[in-house]
Protein backbone atom coordinates (compact mmCIF):
# COMPACT_ATOMS: atom_id res chain seq x y z
CA UNK A 1 0.00 0.00 0.00
CA UNK A 2 2.32 2.76 1.28
CA UNK A 3 4.59 3.64 4.21
CA UNK A 4 4.02 5.66 7.36
CA UNK A 5 6.46 8.21 5.96
CA UNK A 6 4.39 8.55 2.75
CA UNK A 7 1.26 9.09 4.81
CA UNK A 8 2.71 12.33 6.19
CA UNK A 9 2.09 13.76 2.69
CA UNK A 10 -1.62 13.17 3.18
CA UNK A 11 -1.96 13.94 6.90
CA UNK A 12 0.66 16.52 7.96
CA UNK A 13 -0.43 16.61 11.62
CA UNK A 14 1.04 13.57 13.40
CA UNK A 15 2.98 12.25 16.36
CA UNK A 16 5.35 9.32 16.87
CA UNK A 17 7.91 7.80 14.52
CA UNK A 18 7.54 8.58 10.83
CA UNK A 19 10.15 6.23 9.44
CA UNK A 20 9.52 3.96 6.46
CA UNK A 21 7.24 1.51 8.27
CA UNK A 22 5.31 -0.52 5.68
CA UNK A 23 1.51 -0.29 5.75
CA UNK A 24 0.12 -3.33 3.96
CA UNK A 25 -3.59 -3.17 4.83
CA UNK A 26 -6.33 -1.26 6.65
CA UNK A 27 -7.81 -2.39 9.96
CA UNK A 28 -11.31 -1.30 10.95
CA UNK A 29 -12.26 -4.39 12.98
CA UNK A 30 -10.02 -5.12 15.97
CA UNK A 31 -11.45 -8.63 16.34
CA UNK A 32 -9.41 -9.76 13.34
CA UNK A 33 -5.63 -10.09 13.16
CA UNK A 34 -4.18 -7.72 10.58
CA UNK A 35 -0.39 -7.48 10.48
CA UNK A 36 1.33 -4.26 9.34
CA UNK A 37 -1.98 -2.42 9.23
CA UNK A 38 -3.17 1.15 9.55
CA UNK A 39 -5.90 1.29 12.19
CA UNK A 40 -8.84 3.50 11.19
CA UNK A 41 -11.22 3.91 14.16
CA UNK A 42 -14.63 4.45 12.57
CA UNK A 43 -17.23 6.36 14.60
CA UNK A 44 -20.79 5.12 14.07
CA UNK A 45 -24.18 5.81 15.61
CA UNK A 46 -23.81 3.06 18.20
CA UNK A 47 -20.05 2.44 18.34
CA UNK A 48 -16.72 4.23 18.49
CA UNK A 49 -13.61 2.25 17.56
CA UNK A 50 -11.26 4.80 19.19
CA UNK A 51 -11.79 2.83 22.41
CA UNK A 52 -10.06 -0.20 20.87
CA UNK A 53 -6.74 1.23 19.69
CA UNK A 54 -4.72 -0.91 22.12
CA UNK A 55 -6.49 -4.05 20.89
CA UNK A 56 -5.73 -2.90 17.34
CA UNK A 57 -2.02 -2.73 18.16
CA UNK A 58 -2.16 -6.25 19.62
CA UNK A 59 -3.76 -7.42 16.36
CA UNK A 60 -1.01 -5.95 14.19
CA UNK A 61 -1.66 -2.23 13.71
CA UNK A 62 1.58 -0.26 13.29
CA UNK A 63 -0.03 3.20 12.90
CA UNK A 64 -3.44 4.81 13.35
CA UNK A 65 -5.64 7.65 12.22
CA UNK A 66 -7.11 9.60 15.15
CA UNK A 67 -9.85 12.19 15.41
CA UNK A 68 -8.20 15.24 16.89
CA UNK A 69 -11.00 15.90 19.41
CA UNK A 70 -10.19 12.59 21.18
CA UNK A 71 -7.50 12.14 23.81
CA UNK A 72 -4.88 9.50 23.16
CA UNK A 73 -4.69 6.74 25.79
CA UNK A 74 -1.86 7.24 28.29
CA UNK A 75 -0.53 3.71 27.79
CA UNK A 76 -0.09 4.04 24.02
CA UNK A 77 3.32 2.53 23.10
CA UNK A 78 6.09 5.11 22.85
CA UNK A 79 6.68 6.30 19.30
CA UNK A 80 3.51 4.68 17.88
CA UNK A 81 2.63 6.75 14.77
CA UNK A 82 -0.69 8.59 15.03
CA UNK A 83 -2.15 10.86 12.34
CA UNK A 84 -4.60 13.47 13.62
CA UNK A 85 -7.65 14.18 11.44
CA UNK A 86 -10.99 15.92 11.81
CA UNK A 87 -13.01 12.83 10.83
CA UNK A 88 -11.64 9.30 10.44
CA UNK A 89 -14.17 8.23 7.78
CA UNK A 90 -13.36 11.28 5.63
CA UNK A 91 -9.66 10.61 6.22
CA UNK A 92 -10.07 7.01 5.07
CA UNK A 93 -11.57 8.35 1.84
CA UNK A 94 -8.73 10.86 1.52
CA UNK A 95 -6.11 8.11 1.93
CA UNK A 96 -7.90 6.03 -0.72
CA UNK A 97 -7.92 8.95 -3.14
CA UNK A 98 -4.18 9.48 -2.60
CA UNK A 99 -3.41 5.78 -3.15
CA UNK A 100 -5.59 5.62 -6.27
CA UNK A 101 -3.62 8.52 -7.72
CA UNK A 102 -0.34 6.72 -6.96
CA UNK A 103 -1.39 3.45 -8.62
CA UNK A 104 -3.26 5.25 -11.44
CA UNK A 105 -5.25 2.28 -12.85
CA UNK A 106 -8.04 2.52 -15.38
CA UNK A 107 -11.12 2.88 -13.15
CA UNK A 108 -14.50 1.40 -14.10
CA UNK A 109 -17.40 2.52 -11.91
CA UNK A 110 -20.59 0.45 -11.86
CA UNK A 111 -23.95 1.27 -10.32
CA UNK A 112 -27.61 0.38 -10.90
CA UNK A 113 -30.64 -0.84 -9.02
CA UNK A 114 -29.94 -4.46 -9.98
CA UNK A 115 -27.15 -6.40 -11.59
CA UNK A 116 -24.23 -4.22 -10.54
CA UNK A 117 -22.46 -7.06 -8.69
CA UNK A 118 -22.93 -9.50 -11.57
CA UNK A 119 -21.73 -6.84 -14.02
CA UNK A 120 -18.72 -6.13 -11.79
CA UNK A 121 -17.87 -9.85 -11.77
CA UNK A 122 -18.27 -10.05 -15.55
CA UNK A 123 -16.07 -6.98 -16.16
CA UNK A 124 -13.32 -8.30 -13.88
CA UNK A 125 -13.37 -11.78 -15.41
CA UNK A 126 -13.10 -10.46 -18.96
CA UNK A 127 -10.49 -7.76 -18.33
CA UNK A 128 -8.26 -10.18 -16.38
CA UNK A 129 -7.51 -11.88 -19.70
CA UNK A 130 -5.47 -8.82 -20.69
CA UNK A 131 -5.03 -6.60 -17.60
CA UNK A 132 -4.06 -6.97 -13.94
CA UNK A 133 -7.50 -6.35 -12.49
CA UNK A 134 -8.79 -5.60 -9.00
CA UNK A 135 -12.50 -5.55 -8.11
CA UNK A 136 -14.82 -4.72 -5.24
CA UNK A 137 -15.04 -7.64 -2.82
CA UNK A 138 -18.48 -8.64 -1.55
CA UNK A 139 -20.64 -5.61 -0.89
CA UNK A 140 -17.83 -3.15 -0.15
CA UNK A 141 -19.55 -0.50 -2.25
CA UNK A 142 -20.43 2.36 0.12
CA UNK A 143 -18.60 5.36 1.62
CA UNK A 144 -16.49 3.03 3.79
CA UNK A 145 -16.36 -0.08 1.61
CA UNK A 146 -15.24 1.71 -1.55
CA UNK A 147 -12.12 3.28 0.01
CA UNK A 148 -11.30 -0.05 1.67
CA UNK A 149 -11.55 -1.69 -1.76
CA UNK A 150 -9.21 0.89 -3.26
CA UNK A 151 -6.69 0.56 -0.43
CA UNK A 152 -6.68 -3.24 -0.84
CA UNK A 153 -5.56 -2.84 -4.46
CA UNK A 154 -2.13 -4.27 -5.37
CA UNK A 155 0.35 -1.66 -6.57
CA UNK A 156 0.62 -3.25 -10.00
CA UNK A 157 -3.14 -3.04 -10.67
CA UNK A 158 -3.94 -1.89 -14.21
CA UNK A 159 -7.76 -1.86 -13.96
CA UNK A 160 -9.90 -1.23 -10.87
CA UNK A 161 -13.54 -2.35 -11.14
CA UNK A 162 -15.48 -0.48 -8.46
CA UNK A 163 -19.10 -1.13 -7.54
CA UNK A 164 -20.98 1.89 -6.18
CA UNK A 165 -24.07 1.43 -4.01
CA UNK A 166 -26.44 3.85 -2.33
CA UNK A 167 -29.45 4.34 -0.10
CA UNK A 168 -29.84 8.11 -0.35
CA UNK A 169 -29.31 10.87 -2.90
CA UNK A 170 -25.78 12.26 -2.89
CA UNK A 171 -24.03 9.05 -1.90
CA UNK A 172 -22.98 7.94 -5.40
CA UNK A 173 -21.77 11.46 -6.16
CA UNK A 174 -19.34 11.20 -3.24
CA UNK A 175 -18.09 7.80 -4.42
CA UNK A 176 -17.73 8.91 -8.03
CA UNK A 177 -15.78 12.02 -7.10
CA UNK A 178 -13.51 9.88 -4.92
CA UNK A 179 -12.84 7.22 -7.58
CA UNK A 180 -12.84 9.49 -10.68
CA UNK A 181 -13.93 6.62 -13.00
CA UNK A 182 -12.67 6.53 -16.58
CA UNK A 183 -15.67 4.43 -17.64
CA UNK A 184 -19.07 4.18 -15.97
CA UNK A 185 -21.99 1.75 -16.20
CA UNK A 186 -25.59 2.14 -15.05
CA UNK A 187 -27.07 -1.35 -15.30
CA UNK A 188 -30.72 -0.29 -14.87
CA UNK A 189 -33.21 1.83 -12.95
CA UNK A 190 -35.38 -0.27 -10.64
CA UNK A 191 -37.35 0.26 -7.45
CA UNK A 192 -34.63 -0.37 -4.86
CA UNK A 193 -34.53 2.39 -2.20
CA UNK A 194 -37.81 3.90 -3.41
CA UNK A 195 -38.70 4.16 0.30
CA UNK A 196 -36.08 6.89 0.67
CA UNK A 197 -36.11 8.43 -2.80
CA UNK A 198 -39.84 8.45 -3.48
CA UNK A 199 -39.93 7.63 -7.21
CA UNK A 200 -38.05 5.91 -10.02
CA UNK A 201 -37.33 9.36 -11.46
CA UNK A 202 -35.48 10.26 -8.27
CA UNK A 203 -33.69 6.91 -8.33
CA UNK A 204 -32.54 7.72 -11.88
CA UNK A 205 -31.16 11.07 -10.72
CA UNK A 206 -29.28 9.37 -7.89
CA UNK A 207 -27.77 6.78 -10.24
CA UNK A 208 -26.71 9.48 -12.70
CA UNK A 209 -24.56 10.94 -9.92
CA UNK A 210 -21.95 8.44 -11.07
CA UNK A 211 -21.22 10.94 -13.85
CA UNK A 212 -20.13 13.55 -11.27
CA UNK A 213 -16.59 12.16 -11.12
CA UNK A 214 -16.48 10.65 -14.62
CA UNK A 215 -13.53 11.81 -16.69
CA UNK A 216 -15.64 11.88 -19.93
CA UNK A 217 -12.62 10.50 -21.80
CA UNK A 218 -14.06 7.00 -21.59
CA UNK A 219 -17.48 5.41 -22.03
CA UNK A 220 -20.79 5.93 -20.27
CA UNK A 221 -22.63 2.63 -20.81
CA UNK A 222 -26.28 2.25 -19.82
CA UNK A 223 -29.56 0.38 -20.33
CA UNK A 224 -30.90 1.44 -23.72
CA UNK A 225 -34.28 -0.19 -23.04
CA UNK A 226 -35.00 2.09 -20.05
CA UNK A 227 -37.23 5.05 -21.03
CA UNK A 228 -36.00 7.06 -18.05
CA UNK A 229 -32.51 7.05 -19.58
CA UNK A 230 -33.73 8.14 -23.01
CA UNK A 231 -31.67 11.32 -23.18
CA UNK A 232 -28.59 12.55 -24.99
CA UNK A 233 -25.51 12.12 -22.81
CA UNK A 234 -22.96 13.04 -25.45
CA UNK A 235 -20.79 11.14 -27.93
CA UNK A 236 -19.20 8.97 -25.23
CA UNK A 237 -22.57 7.54 -24.16
CA UNK A 238 -23.32 3.99 -25.31
CA UNK A 239 -26.78 2.52 -24.83
CA UNK A 240 -27.07 -1.28 -24.95
CA UNK A 241 -30.34 -3.14 -25.25
CA UNK A 242 -32.70 -5.43 -27.11
CA UNK A 243 -34.58 -2.65 -28.94
CA UNK A 244 -33.45 -0.95 -32.13
CA UNK A 245 -33.28 2.47 -30.46
CA UNK A 246 -30.18 1.32 -28.55
CA UNK A 247 -26.86 2.43 -29.99
CA UNK A 248 -25.61 -1.15 -29.64
CA UNK A 249 -28.26 -3.84 -30.06
CA UNK A 250 -28.43 -7.36 -28.63
CA UNK A 251 -29.85 -9.93 -31.06
CA UNK A 252 -30.36 -13.66 -31.60
CA UNK A 253 -30.54 -14.60 -27.93
CA UNK A 254 -30.60 -18.32 -27.18
CA UNK A 255 -30.63 -19.72 -23.64
CA UNK A 256 -30.22 -23.06 -21.93
CA UNK A 257 -30.49 -23.92 -18.24
CA UNK A 258 -26.82 -23.04 -17.81
CA UNK A 259 -25.80 -20.38 -20.32
CA UNK A 260 -26.77 -17.89 -23.01
CA UNK A 261 -25.52 -17.05 -26.48
CA UNK A 262 -26.26 -13.91 -28.49
CA UNK A 263 -24.92 -11.56 -31.11
CA UNK A 264 -23.81 -8.05 -30.26
CA UNK A 265 -22.66 -5.68 -32.96
CA UNK A 266 -22.80 -8.66 -35.33
CA UNK A 267 -20.39 -10.78 -33.26
CA UNK A 268 -21.34 -14.02 -31.47
CA UNK A 269 -20.78 -14.28 -27.71
CA UNK A 270 -21.40 -16.98 -25.13
CA UNK A 271 -21.83 -16.29 -21.41
CA UNK A 272 -22.17 -19.00 -18.70
CA UNK A 273 -25.30 -17.38 -17.22
CA UNK A 274 -28.94 -17.82 -18.14
CA UNK A 275 -31.46 -15.00 -18.36
CA UNK A 276 -32.00 -12.00 -20.62
CA UNK A 277 -31.01 -9.67 -17.78
CA UNK A 278 -27.60 -11.35 -17.65
CA UNK A 279 -27.24 -11.08 -21.42
CA UNK A 280 -27.76 -7.33 -21.11
CA UNK A 281 -25.22 -7.13 -18.28
CA UNK A 282 -22.77 -8.97 -20.52
CA UNK A 283 -23.36 -6.46 -23.33
CA UNK A 284 -22.20 -3.60 -21.08
CA UNK A 285 -19.01 -5.50 -20.42
CA UNK A 286 -18.39 -6.19 -24.11
CA UNK A 287 -18.78 -2.48 -24.91
CA UNK A 288 -16.11 -1.50 -22.38
CA UNK A 289 -13.74 -4.39 -23.16
CA UNK A 290 -13.91 -3.60 -26.88
CA UNK A 291 -13.15 0.05 -26.17
CA UNK A 292 -10.11 -1.08 -24.17
CA UNK A 293 -8.76 -3.00 -27.14
CA UNK A 294 -9.86 -6.54 -26.39
CA UNK A 295 -10.82 -8.89 -29.22
CA UNK A 296 -14.04 -10.96 -29.34
CA UNK A 297 -11.94 -14.10 -28.78
CA UNK A 298 -10.40 -12.59 -25.63
CA UNK A 299 -13.82 -11.50 -24.38
CA UNK A 300 -15.34 -14.97 -24.90
CA UNK A 301 -12.30 -16.45 -23.16
CA UNK A 302 -12.96 -14.16 -20.19
CA UNK A 303 -16.59 -15.28 -19.99
CA UNK A 304 -15.40 -18.87 -19.53
CA UNK A 305 -13.42 -17.76 -16.46
CA UNK A 306 -16.33 -16.04 -14.74
CA UNK A 307 -16.11 -15.96 -10.93
CA UNK A 308 -19.40 -14.89 -9.33
CA UNK A 309 -19.86 -13.31 -5.91
CA UNK A 310 -21.63 -15.41 -3.29
CA UNK A 311 -25.39 -16.06 -3.16
CA UNK A 312 -25.97 -14.89 -6.73
CA UNK A 313 -27.80 -17.74 -8.47
CA UNK A 314 -25.61 -20.27 -6.69
CA UNK A 315 -26.52 -23.80 -7.73
CA UNK A 316 -26.32 -26.51 -5.06
CA UNK A 317 -27.04 -30.23 -5.09
CA UNK A 318 -30.12 -30.68 -2.93
CA UNK A 319 -31.49 -33.66 -1.10
CA UNK A 320 -33.14 -36.43 -3.11
CA UNK A 321 -31.34 -35.28 -6.26
CA UNK A 322 -33.00 -31.87 -6.27
CA UNK A 323 -31.44 -28.57 -7.39
CA UNK A 324 -31.37 -25.64 -4.94
CA UNK A 325 -30.64 -22.15 -6.30
CA UNK A 326 -29.52 -19.68 -3.65
CA UNK A 327 -30.12 -16.13 -4.90
CA UNK A 328 -30.78 -14.76 -1.43
CA UNK A 329 -28.11 -12.07 -1.31
CA UNK A 330 -30.58 -9.30 -2.15
CA UNK A 331 -33.81 -8.62 -4.00
CA UNK A 332 -35.92 -5.94 -5.62
CA UNK A 333 -39.08 -6.27 -7.71
CA UNK A 334 -37.05 -6.05 -10.93
CA UNK A 335 -34.45 -8.63 -9.93
CA UNK A 336 -37.04 -10.99 -8.46
CA UNK A 337 -39.09 -10.95 -11.67
CA UNK A 338 -35.95 -11.48 -13.77
CA UNK A 339 -34.80 -14.55 -11.85
CA UNK A 340 -38.33 -16.01 -11.81
CA UNK A 341 -38.32 -15.74 -15.62
CA UNK A 342 -35.09 -17.76 -15.68
CA UNK A 343 -36.66 -20.48 -13.49
CA UNK A 344 -39.76 -20.58 -15.69
CA UNK A 345 -37.59 -21.44 -18.70
CA UNK A 346 -35.40 -24.07 -17.01
CA UNK A 347 -35.69 -27.42 -18.76
CA UNK A 348 -33.49 -29.54 -16.49
CA UNK A 349 -36.13 -29.90 -13.75
CA UNK A 350 -39.89 -30.15 -14.18
CA UNK A 351 -41.12 -29.40 -10.64
CA UNK A 352 -40.34 -25.73 -9.94
CA UNK A 353 -40.72 -24.20 -6.49
CA UNK A 354 -40.26 -20.50 -5.69
CA UNK A 355 -39.35 -19.48 -2.13
CA UNK A 356 -39.80 -15.71 -1.98
CA UNK A 357 -39.25 -13.43 0.99
CA UNK A 358 -39.70 -9.74 1.68
CA UNK A 359 -37.99 -7.08 -0.42
CA UNK A 360 -36.87 -4.18 1.77
CA UNK A 361 -36.73 -0.39 1.36
CA UNK A 362 -39.93 -0.13 -0.69
CA UNK A 363 -41.76 2.09 1.83
CA UNK A 364 -45.41 2.85 1.06
CA UNK A 365 -45.07 0.98 -2.24
CA UNK A 366 -44.20 -2.33 -0.54
CA UNK A 367 -47.55 -4.11 -0.84
CA UNK A 368 -48.23 -3.17 -4.46
CA UNK A 369 -44.68 -3.97 -5.58
CA UNK A 370 -44.73 -7.35 -3.86
CA UNK A 371 -48.09 -8.15 -5.42
CA UNK A 372 -46.75 -7.18 -8.86
CA UNK A 373 -44.09 -9.90 -8.62
CA UNK A 374 -46.88 -12.40 -9.26
CA UNK A 375 -47.13 -11.02 -12.81
CA UNK A 376 -43.89 -12.87 -13.63
CA UNK A 377 -45.17 -16.21 -12.30
CA UNK A 378 -46.65 -18.52 -14.93
CA UNK A 379 -48.15 -22.01 -15.02
CA UNK A 380 -44.62 -23.38 -15.52
CA UNK A 381 -44.21 -22.96 -11.73
CA UNK A 382 -45.70 -25.67 -9.52
CA UNK A 383 -45.46 -24.03 -6.08
CA UNK A 384 -44.88 -20.57 -4.55
CA UNK A 385 -43.97 -20.33 -0.87
CA UNK A 386 -43.59 -16.92 0.77
CA UNK A 387 -42.38 -15.60 4.11
CA UNK A 388 -42.23 -12.11 5.61
CA UNK A 389 -44.43 -9.13 6.35
CA UNK A 390 -45.19 -8.25 2.73
CA UNK A 391 -44.39 -11.35 0.66
CA UNK A 392 -47.84 -12.80 1.44
CA UNK A 393 -49.11 -10.38 -1.22
CA UNK A 394 -47.22 -12.48 -3.78
CA UNK A 395 -48.74 -15.81 -2.74
CA UNK A 396 -52.21 -14.24 -2.43
CA UNK A 397 -52.00 -12.85 -5.98
CA UNK A 398 -50.84 -16.23 -7.28
CA UNK A 399 -53.78 -17.95 -5.57
CA UNK A 400 -56.15 -15.49 -7.22
CA UNK A 401 -54.77 -15.57 -10.75
CA UNK A 402 -53.24 -19.08 -10.94
CA UNK A 403 -55.39 -21.46 -8.89
CA UNK A 404 -53.55 -24.50 -10.25
CA UNK A 405 -50.28 -23.31 -8.63
CA UNK A 406 -49.82 -24.28 -4.99
CA UNK A 407 -49.32 -21.03 -3.07
CA UNK A 408 -48.72 -20.79 0.69
CA UNK A 409 -47.43 -18.18 3.12
CA UNK A 410 -45.39 -19.23 6.16
CA UNK A 411 -44.77 -17.49 9.47
CA UNK A 412 -41.45 -19.17 10.31
CA UNK A 413 -38.44 -20.51 8.44
CA UNK A 414 -38.83 -23.86 10.19
CA UNK A 415 -42.40 -24.32 8.89
CA UNK A 416 -41.20 -23.36 5.43
CA UNK A 417 -38.22 -25.72 5.64
CA UNK A 418 -40.41 -28.65 6.70
CA UNK A 419 -42.74 -28.07 3.75
CA UNK A 420 -39.85 -27.76 1.30
CA UNK A 421 -38.15 -30.97 2.41
CA UNK A 422 -41.32 -32.92 1.68
CA UNK A 423 -41.26 -31.55 -1.90
CA UNK A 424 -37.71 -32.50 -2.83
CA UNK A 425 -37.35 -35.05 -5.61
CA UNK A 426 -34.94 -35.57 -8.49
CA UNK A 427 -37.25 -33.37 -10.60
CA UNK A 428 -37.42 -30.45 -8.14
CA UNK A 429 -35.69 -27.09 -8.48
CA UNK A 430 -36.07 -24.60 -5.61
CA UNK A 431 -35.30 -20.90 -6.02
CA UNK A 432 -34.60 -18.93 -2.82
CA UNK A 433 -34.89 -15.16 -3.30
CA UNK A 434 -35.34 -12.27 -0.84
CA UNK A 435 -33.66 -9.19 0.53
CA UNK A 436 -30.51 -9.83 2.54
CA UNK A 437 -32.15 -9.02 5.87
CA UNK A 438 -34.49 -12.02 5.53
CA UNK A 439 -31.47 -14.37 5.81
CA UNK A 440 -33.17 -17.07 3.77
CA UNK A 441 -29.81 -18.67 3.05
CA UNK A 442 -30.31 -20.35 6.44
CA UNK A 443 -32.68 -22.72 4.66
CA UNK A 444 -29.76 -24.18 2.72
CA UNK A 445 -28.51 -26.48 5.49
CA UNK A 446 -31.89 -28.28 5.59
CA UNK A 447 -32.21 -28.60 1.82
CA UNK A 448 -28.77 -29.62 0.66
CA UNK A 449 -26.48 -32.57 1.21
Amino acid sequence: MFTVEELTNVFPKFSGKTEAIALERIMTDTRKESEQSLFVPIVGESFDAHHFVLEAIEQGAVAALWQENYELPENLPSGFPVFFVKDTTAALQQAAKYYLEQVAPIVIGITGSNGKTTTKDLVASILRVKYKTHKTAGNYNNHIGLPLTILAMPKDTEVAVLEMGMNQAGEISLLSQLAKPDHVVITNIGESHIEYLGSRENIKRAKLEILDGWSERGLFVFDGDEPLLAASYGPSAVSCGFFEKSRKQIQNVEMTDHDSSFTFEGIHYHVPLSGRHNVKNASYVIAIATFLGMTPAEINQGFTRLEMSGMRFEKHAGKQGSLIINDAYNASPTSMKAVIEVICHLKQKTHKVLVLGDMFELGDHADELHEAVADAITEQIQAVYTIGDHADKISAAVQEHHPTIEAQHFETKQQLSDQLQDKLTSETVVLIKASRGMKLEKLMKDLTN
